[in-house]
């Protein structure tokens, strides 16, 4: 067990919490960074899928982790980061260097003008409002056909970079660097924003909007910052999520990944930066499990692969279910407890991690 001392206010607001931890992700960051060259080109794809959804839960998380507030229109800004992003490089001829935090900076526009008209609005009619959005956007997209190409959908440019040409396919190693970068910059902005007083700020709206009005919090310009923060990551996400594919139309950000992306946070962990990744971990090599599993059980029974229809959204359903019911804190808050168990061996107690079932009072007042 290891004991730390603080011995000023400074130790509670640290990047890490001692030196063992910031060797662990240190590590961790190198072994990231040399991934390219001890998987093949599938793997290293799947890795970097997985570290572009990875963003898009971290933008996710700062909105319904930190400040409590439903969204299930992510896709909308998923969409606007990536069509921002393609078109100020084709239509204005900008490089991706400049097209890229722009596409981030509209779609963290997008989300203020969201959370402008929807300030008043909680739970389940916040998460219908920004549905609709979700919708919309769907449907804008199709309508803007001269702008957006429709169904047809758009090509993404190969990306320049200091005289380096980077794509996907051509050069998938670059492509994942980039994607790392982008990665390690959103953790830190993540993890310095819930150092700051806004973090605070966010943390206490998301407890009691009333409380937190009393202490002298301004609830509606904070929902609208939480907003564009977390928009602006998510279209970033978006950006990335184009050049991956490729090829993209109104299809590519639908819904579903709407819901995917609020499965993954919930799966992962609320509130947490590791239940981003966590999450992103289960989107996106469960869909490469599935198909894995489902070859081979067709070959065992001698059918060959077997298409079911719905079964990738069945599993997440069923695997969203059972976190919800066995373990509402996600993958990061079991593995918390079982570092709690060893840590405090042998005097931990199952009772310390009870759910809360009381609400504040002052929350009765909407």
């Amino acid at each position: 067990m290891r004991t730390v001392f603080k011995t000023s206010y400074d130790a509670d607001i640290n990047l890490f919490r001692h030196g063992a931890q910031a060797a662990w992700y240190l590590a961790l960051l190198a072994l990231a960074l040399v991934l390219p060259v001890l998987l093949d080109v599938f793997l290293l794809g799947e890795v970097t899928n997985m570290l572009i959804w990875a963003i898009a839960g971290m933008g996710l998380m700062v909105l319904v982790g930190q400040s409590g507030q439903a969204s299930l229109g992510h896709a909308a800004f998923l969409a606007i980061g990536c069509y921002a992003n393609v078109l100020l490089q084709e239509r204005l001829g900008l490089p991706f260097i400049v097209s890229f935090p722009l596409a981030g900076l509209i779609a963290g526009f997008a989300g203020v003008l969201l959370a402008i008209p929807t300030a008043r609005l909680h739970g389940i009619y916040l998460a219908i409002a920004t549905l609709a959005i979700a919708i919309l956007t769907d449907d804008i997209i199709v309508l803007a056909e001269p702008l957006t190409g429709g169904v047809t959908g758009l090509m993404t440019p190969t990306i320049s970079m200091f005289g380096l040409e980077i794509d996907r396919y051509v050069t998938p190693d670059r492509f994942y660097w980039l994607v790392l970068l982008v990665v390690v910059l959103t953790v830190l902005v993540y993890r310095n924003l819930l150092r700051a007083p806004l973090g605070r700020a966010f943390a206490a709206v998301r407890d009691s909007e009333v409380s937190a009005q009393a202490m002298g919090v301004n609830v509606a310009r904070t929902k609208a910052t939480a907003f564009g923060i977390s928009t602006a990551i998510t279209g970033l996400a978006g950006a990335l999520m184009g050049h991956f594919a490729g090829v993209f139309n109104n299809e590519t950000f639908s819904i579903i990944i709407s819901i995917q992306l609020l499965l993954m946070i919930v799966i992962g962990g609320l509130g947490s930066i590791h239940g981003a990744f966590f999450g992103a971990i289960v989107v996106a090599l469960l869909p490469q499990a599935i198909a894995l599993s489902r070859d081979f059980i067709g070959g065992l029974l001698g059918t060959g692969s077997m298409a079911i229809p719905g079964l990738e959204s069945a599993v997440f359903g069923v695997i969203l279910i059972l976190f919800i019911l066995f373990e509402p804190t996600g993958i990061y808050g079991r593995w918390v407890k079982i570092r709690t168990y060893f840590e405090l061996f042998p005097f931990y107690r199952r009772d310390m991690f009870r759910r809360q079932k009381s609400y504040l009072k002052t929350e009765r007042l909407r």
